[in-house]
């Protein structure tokens, strides 16, 4: 959420911000909300002062005035402050509104531009490799290797489901004990079981809500499946002072994490790279603001990392103004070469928020002096765990189906260096 004292004396640097991210000016509306909102509270603390002060004259007949005076007064007071409470009461759920509507502001470092064809690509690592034969995209290499299927998902579960079976189940897993592996021993990350389940207060604090309702699944009882582990980790610090020498807080976690996908209709619908269940390691700091821009060229490092232990060919790029999140104020996208689909796809974004999340959570940090300010929050995939498989699938793959398992990974693949077809049928009768 945006300091609205920041906006007040800054509605030029707001509404050039809107526009950057392909919005429309909004300044006038929140300023004017505003000064309605204050008069008001004003008006509604004038009257409670009004009421209470006749209260006490019940006591005197004071001034002149009958006691029955003085509680037909009263009476009317009490009318009027009721409509006042009201007044306000609707014009600070109108204000919330519109504030918790408000996406962060642009760092300016950040490429003003409208989509993905504007962002800013950084850098490039690794080769990208050659087949003596057209590569196969990871959803066919899976059924063909009785290893990915997602028909048997569909009858369980519905669309955008799928199974890994065997080898492939097994591959998930090592990614993820890699990933969690290096980011606990290399870059100090202290790793987190969190709950999966997590209340609504705790979807607003990091803005899934109320913007991306619908891109979330609500249980009977009013828990929120969350999207990432960014909700629980960076909730951790919620309504709390930390101390600021024990700052940056570098957290991570390994979940199961879930998205409605209800704007993706269409995209991306075979195979296991937009699934409404998916597993990813996520990785959440929590700095000052003097921390947060080294942090977070640190912990894109981190994610890049991993890539490199797998020998997978990307590219890093910073998102324009128009494509990033709406909590984000500057975004690294971390792209992973597909072979087969011939193109670099998101496999990582990681994002320095400010003190934009911050504020939703009233989460603050004690600075030498016994100042409280709010913390900044970054949070980064370290990496999407199916992700990294389908690309390990399609990077790796060989002209007879199968797949090479990353020498990194061996070690957690109990020895395997080959997935194979003759070695691997799937779950029996699926194969049938």
């Amino acid at each position: 959420m945006l300091d609205i004292k920041f906006i007040r004396e800054n509605p030029e640097a707001l509404d050039k911000a809107m526009v950057a991210r392909g919005k429309s000016p909004i300044a006038k509306e929140i300023l004017d909300l505003d000064m309605a909102l204050r008069a008001a509270i004003t008006a509604t603390q004038e009257i409670r002062q009004q009421k209470n002060l006749n209260a006490a004259l019940i006591q005197s007949s004071a001034q002149g005035r009958s006691k029955e005076e003085i509680i037909e007064e009263g009476a009317r007071l009490r009318d009027l402050l009721s409509i006042k409470e009201a007044e306000e009461e609707s014009l600070q759920a109108q204000f919330n509104e519109k504030m918790s509507e408000l996406p962060n502001i642009p760092d300016e470092t950040c490429v003003i531009g409208k989509d993905e064809n504007d962002n800013l690509e950084l850098r490039r690592w690794g080769e990208q490799p050659k087949f003596d034969f057209p590569p196969k995209e990871h959803y066919v290499l899976g059924e063909e290797l009785g290893l990915l299927n997602t028909e048997r998902a569909v009858k369980i579960s519905g669309s955008r489901f799928a199974l890994l079976i065997g080898a492939l189940a097994h591959l998930e897993r090592a990614v993820a004990q890699i990933m969690l592996d290096t980011h606990v021993a290399e870059y100090g990350y202290k790793e987190i079981y969190v709950p999966q389940l997590v209340k609504e207060e705790v979807m607003y604090g990091t803005a899934q809500l109320p913007k991306f309702r619908l891109d979330q699944f609500q249980t009977v009882d009013n828990f929120w499946l969350i999207p990432t582990a960014e909700v629980a980790l960076t909730n951790l610090v919620r309504d709390e002072v930390v101390q600021g020498k024990d700052l940056p807080l570098r957290i991570t976690a390994y979940t199961q994490c879930f998205r409605s996908e209800a704007g993706s209709a269409g995209r991306d619908m075979q195979g296991i790279f937009r699934l409404r269940q998916f597993s990813k390691v996520e990785l959440v700091s929590i700095t000052t603001p003097e921390q947060e821009r080294q942090e977070h060229e640190r912990m894109t490092a981190a994610a890049e990392n991993i890539l490199k232990k797998l020998e997978l060919p990307y590219r890093v790029v910073c998102l324009c103004t128009g494509d990033m999140g709406f909590a984000s104020k500057k975004t690294y996208d971390i792209e992973v070469w597909l072979p087969g689909q011939n193109k670099y796809r998101e496999i990582s974004s990681c994002s320095m928020c400010g003190d934009f999340q911050a504020r939703r959570m009233k989460a603050k940090y004690s600075d030498a002096n016994n100042k409280t300010n709010f913390v900044c929050t970054l949070n980064g995939s370290g990496l999407a765990v199916g992700r990294t498989v389908l690309a390990i699938m399609e990077n790796y793959q060989r002209k007879d189906g199968s797949i090479v398992v990353p020498e990194a990974l061996r070690k957690y693949m109990n020895g395997q260096d080959v997935i194979r077809r003759d070695e691997e049928r799937g779950l029996g009768f699926f194969d049938q």
